[in-house]
């Protein structure tokens, strides 16, 4: 099997694998580098480089590819490639590789968990009792059965958070791409995306982010949503146009709930800071420690078998 000559690691510093991990992706290249874009000498290695690797929320457009005339592979740690320019990269014979299915149960169940602590209050009722105040008279929750819950994208997440969310007794119905058999035959209705946004009393988006799906809650769609709906995002917020959003939130009448606050800018995170009804979890859905082996198993396989002739998990 043959190797890469240099692999640059883009703005990761180190903790993103353990020792043993980094040996093997050592294994694979004549040298490693961990290294961000405002080094000085960043360009002139780039220039040296076969092997991009890259984390989630990368950037890597065509002016990035043009600087590395030897690139032939880019691996992304992580489902979401939006910010990899794959058509351009295709164009220039390059493979792009990111690791899908490594955390199907992890983010699914923290919709659940998401869901809960929204409907119970659970936040605000352990840092009451962690003051010593054990009364219940401020709570009035609600549950989950019954109520109409629309999963916009039936891909393996989607599919999963649609069968827990059955399993608690709820309404379940869809929107994707593709309609799905099975899942319809185990009492997913599919909807069009319009009549989903405006039935579901909870609503879960679902999708990668790439050109077709970009501003997909666009603002008539943002505006459709049900009246006190609840909107959980676990997937990037360019999904949803940002102004509409805000206007929709200014009138207090749904709740935004997402985790990819490491993503979106800092001009948009202070505006959403100003909403009592967005709620903003730091990036942690798709960490646990099931999801986090799988993945890095996955990541260096990715690598070996491009090496090998037969690459995996291809996106470009």
């Amino acid at each position: 099997m043959e190797y890469f000559k240099q692999i640059i690691c883009l703005d990761f510093i180190g903790s993103e694998y353990e020792e043993s991990n980094w040996q093997l992706v050592d294994q694979l290249a004549g040298k490693r580098l961990l290294m961000n874009k405002s080094e000085s000498i960043f360009e002139r290695e780039l220039s040296k480089t076969d092997c991009l690797l890259v984390k989630l929320g990368a950037k890597v457009g065509r002016d990035l590819i043009d600087k590395a005339p030897n690139l032939r592979y880019i691996g992304m740690l992580g489902t979401g490639y939006g910010g990899i320019d794959v058509a351009y990269a295709a164009k220039k014979g390059i493979t792009v590789t990111n690791i899908t299915d490594y955390a199907t149960e992890s983010v699914a169940e923290f919709f659940i968990g998401m869901l809960l602590d929204q409907l119970r209050d659970l936040a605000k009722a352990k840092a009451q009792a962690k003051a010593g105040d054990y009364s219940d008279g401020a709570y009035n929750g609600s549950v989950i059965k019954g109520k109409t819950i629309g999963v916009v994208g039936l891909g393996n997440i989607g599919l999963r958070t649609a069968e827990l969310a059955q399993a608690f007794g709820a309404n379940v119905i869809y929107w994707s791409k593709h309609r799905k058999p099975e899942a319809e035959k185990a009492g997913i209705k599919y909807v069009s995306l319009n009549k989903l946004l405006a039935t579901s009393d909870v609503i879960s988006l679902n999708l990668a982010l790439n050109q077709k799906t970009e501003g997909i809650l666009n603002a008539k769609r943002v505006m459709t949503i049900k009246k006190g709906a609840i909107v959980i995002n676990p997937s990037p917020m360019e999904l949803i146009n940002f102004p509409s959003l805000t206007k929709r939130l200014k009138k207090g009448d749904m709740t935004l709930i997402l985790d990819h606050s490491d993503e979106i800018t800092t001009e948009q995170d202070k505006i959403l800071q100003t909403f009592d009804n967005c709620v903003m979890y730091p990036p942690i859905g798709y960490l646990t420690a099931e999801a986090t082996q799988l993945k890095r198993g996955i990541y260096i396989g990715n690598i070996r078998n491009y090496l090998a002739g037969k690459p995996s998990n291809t996106v470009s």
